[in-house]
């Protein structure tokens, strides 16, 4: 890691230090007690804690001031000696030869009975606390594997733009901006911008915010989340959902790996089932859910309780295949074998938390999908860019949209979507 001058070194190499080595660390106080005129602080940085010690004959009396009047969550900066004392948290601690306060901190709002909303009106500080931060060291392992999995398997990364001019998703969830002297919204998808780009890379992939502007106060919604989506050319559903399962199961083999000690700090003993995810049908799910009281009809799409129902009932996650062609966006491909629905999939987590991917074979006949956008009630002249891509050379292709918040929710088990982000969005959250 790199180390800027006001340090000798991280929390975490002291362990391989020897006793009595001289340091010099900086971090933030997350514990303080007082015992016999010696004062113990329980620092921290951004790669553990440790337990510093200050007392008179090792530091000045000023020294042992500065640290006895240091705040919770004050900056300091110690110097001192290492010491290997088993009664340590961690085996060994810092003994404190000068103590300087960098940044005070008086009194530090973030207390143990704090309530959901104070937390969420003081998430920029909330995300010190460890829980917070043991949530986002799991997102970003999440982030690492998904990347990982895309470059190993030689998919291109390419960035969709943030404004567009037309919906992709379509329906009530867009957010309208003013762009100048138009209307533009900000983006529900990258999908169509990656499926252009396969005509040059065949097999792509982004990870980038995407906005819905869905009212729902569920706890697996936000306004802003962000989105892994890939676009593969040449690709059919079941290549498609192969994709996924390989991605998904790379994912979760690198977060026990690398954070299954944080999972564990967080009271999650996470383990993905060996045996191929199931594949079932949206008849079968549709079943299912009736079965266990979920009151619903042919032909809707399936809502949080459906979805909870459908996923309780496997180890693993499922895929659920060939929704009918109203609940589906217009770009899914119709099955041949059956026109009233589509070529499409959404992978429910199990334990309840439900679609964390939704993915599908897409029309890349141009006729065809002139067909569904005008039976949609769209205008065609709003999509003529991305009708140009079925107007030259275009191929059977597939993609999907990873949600990376609710991936990290099933992981994690945290209870609510907004504690897998630094800074949430939902329809009653714009600050801090």
């Amino acid at each position: 890691m790199w180390k800027f001058g006001v340090k000798t070194h991280f929390i975490a190499e002291l362990q391989s230090l020897s006793e009595g080595e001289r340091v010099k660390i900086a971090g933030w106080v997350y514990r303080k007690s007082e015992l016999g005129g010696i004062v113990f602080i329980r620092l921290r940085d951004s790669t553990g804690v440790v337990q510093v010690v200050v007392k008179e004959g090792e530091a000045s009396k000023e020294d042992v001031e500065r640290a006895r009047s240091a705040g919770i969550e004050a900056s300091i900066v110690v110097e001192g000696r290492v010491k290997r004392d088993p009664r340590s948290p961690t085996g060994i601690e810092l003994v404190a030869s000068r103590v300087t306060v960098v940044g005070e901190s008086p009194d530090f709002p973030i207390k143990p009975d704090s309530g959901e909303e104070f937390l969420l009106d003081n998430r920029h500080l909330h995300i010190r606390t460890t829980r917070m931060r043991n949530a986002l060291m799991i997102r970003r392992e999440v982030l690492r594997a998904t990347e990982e999995w895309f470059i190993k398997n030689g998919f291109v990364r390419v960035e969709g733009p943030t404004f567009v001019g037309a919906a992709v998703e379509g329906g009530a969830t867009l957010f309208e901006v003013p762009y100048f002297n138009r209307k533009a919204y900000l983006t529900q998808s990258s999908q169509f911008y990656l499926e252009a780009a396969i005509f040059s890379f065949e097999n792509v992939y982004t990870i980038q915010p995407s906005f819905r502007a869905e009212k729902s106060r569920t706890r697996r919604h936000l306004t802003e989340f962000w989105h892994a989506e890939a676009e593969m050319a040449w690709a059919d559903l079941n290549g498609m959902m192969d994709v996924v399962e390989s991605l998904i199961r790379y994912i979760a083999e690198k977060v026990v790996e690398r954070a299954g000690h944080i999972l564990e700090s967080l009271g999650r003993r996470f383990e993905l089932p060996e045996g191929r995810f199931p594949r079932i049908t949206y008849d079968e799910a549709l079943e299912i859910a009736k079965r266990k009281g979920v009151l619903i009809e042919w032909g809707e799409d399936f809502g949080t309780e459906a979805e909870r129902a459908i996923s309780l009932e496997f180890d693993l996650p499922v895929f659920v295949t060939r929704y009918p062609k109203k609940a589906k966006a217009f770009y899914h491909k119709p099955d041949p074998e059956r026109p009233d629905v589509v070529l499409c999939a959404d992978l429910l987590a199990p334990e309840g938390i439900g679609e964390i991917v939704g993915g599908g074979q897409r029309i890349e006949s141009l006729e065809e999908l002139l067909s569904r956008i005008n039976e949609e009630g769209l205008n065609p002249r709003d999509y003529e860019w991305y009708l140009d891509l079925r107007r030259y050379g275009s191929v059977p292709h597939s993609g999907f949209g990873l949600g990376i918040e609710r991936t990290i929710r099933w992981i994690t088990a945290l209870p609510h979507i907004r504690d897998a982000i630094p800074f949430p969005r939902t329809p009653t959250r714009l600050y801090p």
